[in-house]
């Protein structure tokens, strides 16, 4: 008897033969770290909070809350958006 393949497998192994980035495939933020001043994320869907302390973003399976002091959102687009302030905890919901 022959399996059916699983469709997010197959996804997997043309992502690889493809040597495509694995954010593409799952949508996935992307979210660049430089130490605990500024965070670099791509591939948000949306934004839910935005206090001095506390940035919640939505992703198409998660949401990412950044917390800490002095957050300020320097500049965002529909593809990207840089935090920059104190971060003390990056936490995924």
């Amino acid at each position: 008897m022959r399996k059916k393949k699983e469709p997010g497998r197959q996804k997997e192994q043309i992502v690889e033969s493809l040597k495509l980035p694995r954010d593409i495939l799952t949508g996935a933020m992307k979210i660049t770290l430089t130490g605990s001043r500024e965070a670099w994320i791509e591939n948000y869907r949306g934004l839910l909070e935005y206090t001095q302390e506390q940035i919640l973003l939505q992703g198409k399976t998660c949401q990412v809350c950044f917390e800490g002091s002095q957050l300020t959102i320097d500049y965002y687009t529909n593809e990207d958006m840089k935090i920059s302030g104190c971060i003390c905890c990056v936490r995924y919901l």
